[in-house]
């Protein structure tokens, strides 16, 4: 997930440091016209400061994006997802948001590097940037099995995929996320490398098939995304929405698992790494 998504004439956070930042840069404002100590002015200026300066240093100082992610990025975010689907009552609104963006692909397609995984399973492609991603570092033979609900996106995709060289990587499942795993499971599959980026309030039960299923290979990975979610999860309770409320069980259940270890990075908003443990 990017770190703000625009909105109108402006741009909404949506991580933790993003509406950290946003917080901070009225709470500057409030200052500058209030009686207020010079003192106080200075400090809170570089607080701004710092905070603000973290994610554009990232963005500068991270491998920049392939042309085909570059491309698929663009296309995503001139796509007016709103008015598109405005007349969606009970099915779940897309919206720009939902991209991985550049630094947790980059992320992402450097732990394809580092593990060696040739089978990948993600559960939530959107608009396919991050399965594009993680294969443009698989091996020619590498494959990553994409889930996706929605048939719009998931065709959005394919034809995003077409521009590049290693989207040929990619086979798309179109159907609910737990209904393609079981089908999966039921084939024998395994990965070693899973990335969880779909329904919140489904992330416990593919984590559960994941493990029980036989879907995570021996030596396999699972990447978590949003585990910080705007960060609801480690707010008081009576701020978190349903989503929110979903992660916060979610990282509990993680982390009171003896089958795993895991790691909480605070990238973006929020991805967790979990490892099998083999006893």
């Amino acid at each position: 997930m990017s770190d703000s998504v625009v909105k109108g004439d402006r741009a909404r956070p949506v991580t933790p440091l993003g509406i950290l930042v946003e917080k901070l840069e009225k709470v500057v404002k409030m200052a500058e016209t209030a009686t207020v100590s010079a003192e106080i002015n200075n400090a809170l200026q570089e607080v701004y400061q710092l905070a603000a300066g973290i994610d554009p240093y990232l963005e500068e100082m991270t491998t920049q994006e392939s042309p085909a992610l570059a491309a698929l990025a663009k296309k995503t975010s001139e796509e007016p997802w709103s008015k598109r689907f405005s007349d969606r009552a009970t099915v779940r609104q897309l919206e720009q948001e939902m991209l991985s963006g550049h630094i947790e692909g980059q992320t992402l397609k450097m732990f394809v590097y580092m593990t060696g995984a040739k089978n990948i399973l993600e559960i939530g492609m959107f608009t396919g940037y991050s399965a594009l991603a993680m294969a443009e570092a698989l091996p020619e033979n590498g494959r990553v099995v994409a889930c996706e609900v929605d048939e719009y996106v998931a065709n959005f995709a394919k034809n995003c995929f077409q521009e590049s060289p290693h989207g040929s990587k990619i086979s798309v499942e179109v159907a609910p996320a737990l209904q393609t795993l079981d089908k999966l499971a039921a084939a024998g599959e395994s990965f070693d490398l899973v990335f969880i980026d779909a329904d919140k309030k489904e992330y416990v039960d593919y984590f559960k098939m994941l493990l029980d299923k036989g879907l995570l290979a021996e030596n396999g990975f699972i990447c978590v995304d949003n585990t910080l979610l705007q960060g609801e999860p480690y707010l008081p309770a009576e701020k978190r929405s349903v989503n929110g409320e979903a992660i916060a069980q979610f990282n509990h259940i993680v982390a009171q698992d003896p089958r795993v270890e895991q790691v909480l990075l605070p990238l973006r908003d929020g991805l967790t790494v979990i490892r099998r443990i083999n006893r």
